[in-house]
């Protein structure tokens, strides 16, 4: 199956309102980052255990671990969870930056050093969303 396909199913999987905002969210991230590469991540490790909410990723770039070694991953991810929605924005050196920056213009959300939690779409400002990833990717380039 390809990584188009996984996505439309693993957002057509998902219960309604969350749908719909998956969805616009998507269409958005794909508008605010045009032709960039498109990840699906099921969850799951190398043995098949699931580990974490599947994730639709946007963007790439390379991580560096500490032992010299490095894989590529995404700059972007957009999940479904158990209370809304996860944005996560990878890559940032300082992990205070999103708090610090976006954490009081978003609206109600939680923001950490990568993540932007939120209920609904309703409940953030999208250009606040969109100025968060435009920062994100441009650190990780």
């Amino acid at each position: 199956m390809t990584v188009k396909a996984q996505i439309k199913d693993y957002l057509a999987s998902q219960p309604e309102p969350k749908q719909k905002d998956l969805q616009e969210l998507h269409r958005l991230i794909l508008k605010w980052m045009p032709g960039c590469k498109c990840w699906f991540l099921d969850g799951r490790d190398s043995t098949g255990k699931i580990v974490s909410n599947p994730n639709i990723g946007y963007g790439e770039y390379i991580i560096q671990y500490a032992n010299g070694t490095s894989k590529p991953f995404f700059q972007v991810g957009l999940s479904a969870n158990s209370s809304g929605i996860s944005v996560y924005v990878m890559g940032i050196p300082d992990k205070t930056y999103l708090p610090k920056t976006f954490g009081k213009k978003i609206g109600k959300a939680s923001v950490t050093g990568y993540c932007i939690k939120f209920k609904s779409l309703k409940d953030i400002n999208p250009e606040v969303l969109e100025a968060a990833i435009r920062y994100g990717v441009s650190v990780t380039v």
